[in-house]
């Protein structure tokens, strides 16, 4: 059921995505940006978190989940060193998943031949 529930949230989530990128003129690297936000903001307001427990990986997945693991550490780095934690919280908490896109994206580079549209 864990896994029902998170394809229909994650599928939700990226349905509303898609209905506003078809429905206004954002480009997506616009609605990348809102969407992080909106994690941010709806983690500030303690709102996401009992979400994303409910929700599972269909709502940690998505971007709105990388905005809310931002604030998450920077929460507990301003809690933990201060006024330094505002540059280096966000970093730590989101290392991994950053350093696992970026070398994955690179081994597939391997594999694959990119090339730009025309």
């Amino acid at each position: 059921m864990e896994y029902v529930k998170a394809f229909l949230v994650g599928g939700a989530i990226c349905a509303l995505v898609q209905i506003l990128l078809d429905c206004t003129k954002l480009m997506p690297g616009r609605v990348m940006v809102i969407l992080v936000c909106t994690g941010v903001f709806l983690g500030a307001l303690g709102i996401y978190e009992p979400f994303a427990e409910w929700a599972g990986a269909g709502a940690g997945v998505p971007l709105t989940g990388f905005g809310n693991v931002l604030f998450k550490g920077v929460k507990d780095a301003i809690d933990k060193e201060g006024f330094l934690g505002i540059f280096k919280g966000g970093f730590t908490a989101s290392a991994v998943g950053i350093s696992s896109a970026l070398i994955f994206s690179y081994i597939a580079s391997w594999f694959f031949n990119p090339k730009m549209k025309s």
